[in-house]
């Protein structure tokens, strides 16, 4: 039965995410993009991630979403001139096959290292998926988590700095 919802779910987000690119409107392929977003959290639920699918849905599906609506509104994309052009589609049906015959090759022939970690199916249900994440986290990579924040920080400051029209 899981495996069935799993199916389901990825055909559904794989036609969602080629509705993103093929909705001529704007506020639709962000529409489409949401839907895409929430399918890909069942897929984390299915697969036994509760915490990502958490994350998805929080982040992407309800912070970058209302971001990306927003600049839609801000640069009024939907009485921009729509022309198509087939050639470019063409030539993006052409690159996603040869994408996935390469995709496919690799992990057909691809030998999985074999290699164990400390963390098992029966810790995760034990302790939990975000207390592992969190002491992964804050233990073993704590400094790269610092390097990132410190990062954010820095283009938070960026960005006001731009944004002031005096200095």
């Amino acid at each position: 039965m899981l495996s069935i919802l799993f199916y389901l779910f990825a055909t559904v987000a794989v036609f969602s995410a080629f509705y993103v690119t093929k909705s001529r409107n704007p506020i639709n392929s962000a529409l489409w993009l949401v839907t895409t977003f929430i399918c890909l959290a069942v897929l984390y639920i299915t697969l036994d991630a509760p915490f990502m699918a958490a994350i998805q849905i929080m982040v992407y599906a309800g912070a970058i979403m209302v971001l990306i609506v927003f600049v839609i509104m801000l640069l009024n994309l939907g009485t921009a001139v729509k022309k198509r052009y087939t050639h470019a589609l063409a030539w993006g049906a052409g690159l996603s096959v040869v994408m996935l015959f390469v995709t496919n090759t690799f992990i057909r022939r691809g030998v999985p290292t074999g290699k164990v970690g400390d963390v098992t199916t029966q810790t995760i249900h034990n302790y939990g998926h975000t207390e592992l994440i969190g002491k992964a986290m804050f233990t073993d990579f704590l400094l790269p988590f610092e390097i990132a924040s410190i990062l954010l920080l820095v283009a938070i400051v960026g960005a006001v700095v731009l944004s002031k029209r005096e200095v």
